[in-house]
């Protein structure tokens, strides 16, 4: 390699960490030197030092010290207490313990933010106590778009009028709960001079699970399990097939649970990413 194509440090950290995902680097393997890498990738020291304190932050190695290269560390497991949950058992105290970060980002993907709204009253409640006082907190949605025909909700039978009163509920359900989440987080700004940012984006399909991503160190997943049901909403009675959302089972993966986990940590938020900036529109809540 020449000076002209010389690595960044976190693109070297990028190599030994896709390295280590695919087995060629396993727990308990010693690195190359810092001399070795340096050579490798045609860069200083520095750089590769800067590589491994990126893959140390990560907790992908031990035994860092000046005197010897450090090991692959072993793969923390997760904790009894990170089994699959129902959401609304969940996904509160995971919130909570995301809030406690300087800066909290919390980007999610749902039907409706019925459950984030409702969990997010623990964390919210702790910085009014004082016990929590993030600097920022940027939360992102994606909610369907009132524009398309769902898959559910549905109407079990179709009206022949045209009329979609299931419909007309889930959007006015949608709206609602998203104006109260965000009016509760941007409240914080006046109360606590916090600087808080709630967007949100409409998709163009029905999202068949949810998803929440904490901080880029936590995914959070939960199928919706379709059900046929009957509610009665505004004089009138609705039999559809539709989803429970706060009943879902969630599933946790923490990047610091293993390599396999932070790879879906990753791959989660880059597919949300990629979402948010490709084919997603603005939504407006009306």
């Amino acid at each position: 390699m020449n000076g002209s194509s010389r690595r960044s440090p976190q693109e070297i950290a990028d190599i030994l960490r896709e390295r280590i995902r695919a087995g060629e680097l396993k727990a308990g393997d010693r690195l190359p030197t810092q001399a070795e890498l340096a050579e490798e990738f045609g860069v200083e020291r520095g750089t590769v030092r800067q590589a491994l304190r990126a893959l140390q932050d990560d907790g992908l190695l031990s035994n860092v010290s000046k005197g010897s290269p450090p090991r692959i560390a072993t793969p923390v497991p997760a904790p009894a207490h990170e089994e699959p949950q129902p959401t609304m058992v969940a996904l509160a105290p995971r919130l909570t313990d995301a809030f406690e970060a300087d800066r909290v980002r919390v980007d999610a993907v749902c039907l409706t933010s019925e459950s984030l709204m409702l969990a997010l009253g623990e964390p919210l409640r702790h910085i009014h106590e004082g016990r929590i006082r993030p600097e920022t907190i940027d939360v992102r949605l994606l909610l369907p778009s009132r524009r398309i025909n769902l898959a559910f909700p549905v109407p079990v039978e179709e009206g022949g009028d045209g009329d979609n009163p299931v419909h007309e509920r889930w959007l006015a359900m949608r709206n609602a709960q998203a104006r109260v989440l965000q009016h509760n987080l941007l409240a914080l700004r006046a109360t606590h001079g916090i600087g808080v940012h709630v967007s949100f984006r409409a998709l163009p399909f029905t999202p068949p699970v949810k998803l929440y991503l904490l901080n880029g160190e936590e995914a959070l997943l939960g199928y919706y399990m379709l059900t046929r049901r009957e509610e009665e909403w505004e004089s009138r009675n609705l039999v559809m097939y539709d989803v429970l959302g706060s009943t879902s089972l969630l599933f946790s993966f923490a990047r610091q649970a293993g390599q396999r986990d932070q790879a879906f940590v990753e791959e989660s938020q880059k597919w949300f990413d990629a979402l948010w900036e490709t084919i997603t529109t603005d939504l407006t809540l009306s």
